[in-house]
């Protein structure tokens, strides 16, 4: 049986040593409010947070350490170290950009200062992604010039925005970012101290769905009754994407495939989500299997009349924003298809509808055979003393697949400081500062390492 012992060496010293340091710059790091939206912080705070990356990574050990400018008008800020002689070469992901705070007063703490509670950092992008950030850097700190490999940086700018500016420039520059495997910083752990690699995502294949029955809203007293309300024949059709146990039942988009990864046991699952006691969870599958493996229909939102200021009127119009999320081995243009058929068809009453097909993204796979997918696994089992394990993540990353497009020998790996208790993107965001140590860790052990391994395996490389 194999035996993962706690990395008996000066690397490990290293990196505890530098976790005030990390400590320091994430604290500098959270304190500006690097939100890529100018409707609501200044662009220049954004550029603040892209030049002390750069500066930072400079300071790391990387050269050319650069300001790219990006199709969407947010730079990515880059640095590059060359592979030795017959070495791989690794590229590192992360972005700098963070989600508003969502209300400054839902938070304990104020989102953009860096603030020590139980043993955790909260402020927002704490985890996500300038957690990842300061991770990467404590890991070539650490490191010095003792790695075994070529590193190449991309820390993106607008990530949270979802504009697309890296993956317009990726296929652009793929020989600024070539690499033989990439880090993509960007997800997590299943839970604090277990060391987990996410191998799948769900793709995205949604829509706006109209109703209309009426010229106009018509007031309730007088025509309430015989005429349609637009909103309940809404609430109707949105009504017919589950059965009544709360799985997906859209004719043309089945079930999904199992689940052979980490088991995610339902108890964890309620507390991770706040399910609320008697509120039973949905679907026939295991936890696992519905969150990374089958398809997933969510109402976002609805254009209506809110409860406040509302008048005694029939609806004439309403509106939902329906999100699919589409698991791994599923056309995301033939479900968004099927989706749209649905809901055209649900309509009571002869109502009107309308869908409007949103932007679609497809779901990613991992490769997980190769020599880097042993180089991290070893990495991360010797750090956490435990075996690695794997998760999808129910959410999308569409840069992945337009990485795999434009790489398609690289083996992605996405990791992270992220796990349930960060509460990425809602207030009070926070990370464990020792899953920043473990991941340090793993990622200068597997810089380190990663060239023994590569060289050990010749039919896998390009």
């Amino acid at each position: 049986m194999r035996s993962y012992q706690p990395v008996a060496d000066e690397l490990r010293k290293r990196v505890a040593e530098l976790m005030s340091r990390a400590r320091d710059d994430l604290a500098h790091l959270v304190s500006i409010p690097s939100v890529a939206d100018p409707r609501q912080y200044p662009a220049d705070r954004c550029t603040e947070a892209a030049e002390w990356v750069r500066e930072a990574f400079a300071g790391a050990g990387l050269e050319d350490t650069r300001l790219l400018d990006m199709p969407d008008g947010h730079p990515a800020v880059y640095g590059s170290s060359p592979a030795p002689e017959g070495a791989p070469t690794v590229l590192l992901y992360c972005h700098y950009d963070v989600q508003p705070p969502l209300g400054e007063d839902a938070w304990e703490s104020p989102p953009f200062e860096l603030t020590e509670r139980d043993g955790r950092w909260y402020g927002r992008g704490a985890a996500d992604c300038k957690g990842n950030v300061i991770a990467h850097l404590t890991a070539l700190r650490s490191l010095g010039d003792a790695r075994g490999c070529g590193v190449r940086l991309i820390a993106e700018g607008a990530e949270e925005q979802a504009t697309g500016g890296l993956e317009e420039f990726v296929p652009t520059a793929a020989d600024l970012l070539a690499a033989d495997a990439i880090i993509v910083m960007d997800a997590g752990n299943f839970a604090a101290g277990v060391p987990t690699l996410t191998t799948t995502l769900r793709g995205l294949a949604g829509v706006v769905v109209r109703v209309r029955t009426l010229d106009g809203p018509m007031h309730s007293g007088m025509f309430g009754g015989p005429a349609p309300d637009a909103l309940v024949a809404l609430n109707r059709i949105v009504a017919t994407l589950h059965d009544e146990r709360g799985n997906v039942a859209i004719d043309g988009i089945e079930a999904g495939q199992g689940w052979d990864g980490v088991t995610y046991e339902p108890d964890r699952f309620r507390a991770d989500a706040g399910v609320l006691d008697g509120v039973e969870l949905v679907g026939d599958g295991s936890v696992a299997e519905m969150l990374w493996a089958r398809p997933a229909v969510s109402v976002l939102g609805i254009d209506c009349p809110p409860v406040v200021g509302s008048t005694p009127s029939v609806q004439a119009e309403a509106a939902a924003l329906v999100s699919l999320r589409v698991p791994p081995g599923m056309d995301p243009e033939a479900a968004q298809d099927a989706l749209a058929a649905h809901l055209e068809g649900a309509a009571p009453w002869g109502a009107r509808v309308e869908v409007e097909r949103q932007p679609r993204g497809a779901p990613f796979r991992a490769r997980t055979g190769g020599p880097a997918y042993a180089a991290m696994d070893e990495a991360l089992a010797s750090t956490f003393g435990r075996p690695t394990t794997t998760q999808g993540q129910g959410g999308s990353i569409p840069l992945c697949n337009v990485l795999a497009e434009t790489f398609p020998k690289a083996e992605i790996m996405l990791m992270g400081v992220e796990e349930p208790r960060c509460l990425i993107h809602a207030p009070n965001e926070s990370v464990d500062p020792a899953e920043i140590e473990r991941i340090a860790l793993a990622e200068a052990l597997f810089l380190r390492d990663f060239g023994t391994t590569w060289a050990l395996a010749p039919a896998q490389n390009p």
